[in-house]
């Protein structure tokens, strides 16, 4: 009756059977993979004096520190990965900057440099790549790979452009890794994680009822399910009933991530009375 809770039960005849989709669009999603470094002057008790985290399209994947000097995966896929040849620290903070932050660190306190580069290879196929510093959490120079000029933030900033610019190699070494090597990992992660959540997910087309829980809403008229551990997030899904085809309309809802790289749904059935 009214103010009563909808009912849960679990349909035994009933079967949702999902398959691998085509993503919208005429071609692959975009794809990022993005460097984060941090440094720190000098030795701090505590404090990584230096760090670095990467993420594949806005999610971690792995970590370093100098308290450990170890790699950490942050996600299943990347145990499978091997050990990562990141830039070594005298790649990313040449000795330019440290002679300016050390001047700088004569007037007392302790000084930070930041640097985030990354890549994108888009839709279309075109690629994308940035490679940003910043100098005690502010913005400080940036790098045009098109133009192969420096982009000064700050007036500090001036007299390392000038430097940089003077030195072609260490703009051409900066465009070769945003538009190869950093594409070229980028990729290889993609098929790391795909090669690995496929087997986690334990993906076959069809599905089974054991990742599906039906719930009957008596007073809505409709059916909903959750699929759990699939891969890749693009599915499609059918209901069957003693092995026939229920023709209605199932909307996708929510489609998001697990913490091991596979994802969850929860699907809604416009008509559920078919189903009964």
């Amino acid at each position: 009756g009214p103010g009563e809770a909808p009912k849960r039960l679990v349909l035994r005849e009933v079967r949702m059977d999902w398959d691998a989709a085509e993503p919208a669009g005429a071609g692959p999603p975009s794809h990022s993979l993005s460097y984060f470094y941090l440094k720190l002057s000098e030795p701090s008790q505590g404090l990584h004096q230096f760090f670095i985290k990467v993420h594949l399209d806005d999610h971690p994947i792995i970590r370093f520190d100098s308290l450990t000097w170890k790699m950490e995966p942050l996600v299943p896929w990347m145990e499978e990965a091997g050990k990562e040849k990141f830039l070594i620290p005298e790649w990313m903070f040449r000795a330019d900057l440290e002679t300016l932050s050390k001047l700088d660190q004569e007037a007392g306190g302790l000084r930070t440099w930041q640097v985030n580069l990354g890549c994108e290879l888009r839709e279309d196929g075109s690629k994308g790549g940035f490679l940003c510093y910043g100098y005690d959490g502010m913005d400080f120079i940036s790098f045009d790979k098109e133009t192969l000029r420096w982009m000064t933030a700050q007036p500090l900033a001036q007299k390392v452009k000038e430097e940089w610019e003077e030195d072609p190699r260490w703009s051409q070494e900066s465009k070769v890794f945003l538009e190869e090597i950093c594409i070229a990992w980028l990729q290889r992660y993609l098929s790391y994680k795909k090669t690995t959540l496929e087997k986690i997910g334990e993906w076959q087309k069809g599905g089974s009822t054991d990742h599906v829980s039906i719930v009957e809403d008596e007073r809505l008229e409709v059916l909903t399910c959750q699929a759990f551990g699939f891969y890749p997030k693009e599915i499609q899904a059918t209901w069957t009933r003693d092995g026939e085809a229920c023709k209605y309309e199932t909307l996708l809802k929510n489609v998001a991530p697990n913490s091991d790289g596979t994802y969850y749904v929860q699907l809604i059935g416009v008509d559920g009375q078919e189903l009964l």
